[in-house]
């Protein structure tokens, strides 16, 4: 592996996509992907090909490759991720959109949380799609919570950064729009392994993978103005259940939204 061409061959040797091959190799030679793309018979120095090996190996043995780059882009916006802090989803963005259409007919200057903000993801895309809102967001984790701080300052984003388990930290505060990608994958689900690398505490939620679900919709109510929306990420098979627990706690207007995928990944409501 001397060259950026052989670099590329290795990494297809060991099954890599083309995409994260060339990201792994542009941040190694800190280069645009687009030189590395033109630039296949340049050599590598000697530090730079221990970084793609080490690199090169991590991303096969699944690692994420934000965690490797440092980054991951979302809703426009290039957030910085690391190990401790869930890697944003381009199926999110679904949320973000149903989030802006509610906000488009909220009063002006809207109160908006984003609870388990993570990396900030959700809460950056909405202050700066929707410069007005005042946007709030809680997160129990603190490398979280950094990881969005860090974000908010280098996007220059104004957001009001909480610590605490859900709605505790709020005392009497009540939104217009109440937002999260909460855990929801059930504790023994198949899929795990392939989320190893990423923090557990923001991906399980219980038996059945609802539990954080539970405590947002018996929380959130005392904390919404009149006609104020909850709006909330699930998987695939578990609308049925998020709609039904909306419903019980006398949310109105139930309905979900469909992601890159034709599939339900966020059900909503309001009071």
């Amino acid at each position: 592996m001397n060259t950026i061409a052989e670099a590329l061959q290795t990494a297809r040797e060991r099954g890599l996509e083309s995409l994260d091959a060339q990201l792994l190799i542009a941040q190694a030679v800190r280069r645009p992907r687009s030189w590395v793309l033109a630039h296949g018979e340049t050599p590598l120095t000697e530090s730079q090909r221990e970084t793609l090996t080490v690199h090169l190996q991590r991303r096969a043995e699944g690692e994420p490759l934000a965690y490797l780059i440092g980054q991951k882009e979302f809703y426009g916006l290039t957030l910085g991720v690391s190990a401790g802090v869930l890697v944003p989803r381009p199926d999110t963005e679904t949320l973000v959109d149903w989030a802006l259409e509610c906000l488009a007919a909220a009063p002006p200057q809207p109160e908006v949380l984003d609870l388990g903000t993570g990396s900030g993801a959700i809460a950056l895309a909405l202050a700066h799609a929707c410069p007005t809102a005042r946007v709030c967001a809680v997160d129990m984790s603190e490398t979280a919570l950094q990881a969005a701080r860090d974000n908010a300052m280098r996007l220059a984003l104004q957001v009001q950064w909480l610590a605490g388990d859900w709605c505790s930290p709020l005392g009497e505060r009540r939104f217009s729009l109440i937002v999260s990608n909460p855990p929801y994958v059930a504790d023994r689900d198949p899929h795990l392994q392939a989320l190893r690398h990423e923090p557990a505490q923001a991906l399980l939620a219980g038996a059945d993978g609802l539990d954080a679900i539970r405590t947002i919709v018996s929380q959130a109510p005392k904390h919404m103005l009149p006609q104020a929306w909850l709006l909330l990420e699930h998987a695939h098979a578990q609308a049925p259940a998020v709609a039904q627990l909306l419903r019980g706690a006398g949310f109105i207007d139930v309905t979900s939204r469909a992601d890159l995928s034709g599939e339900p990944r966020c059900t909503g409501g309001h009071l």
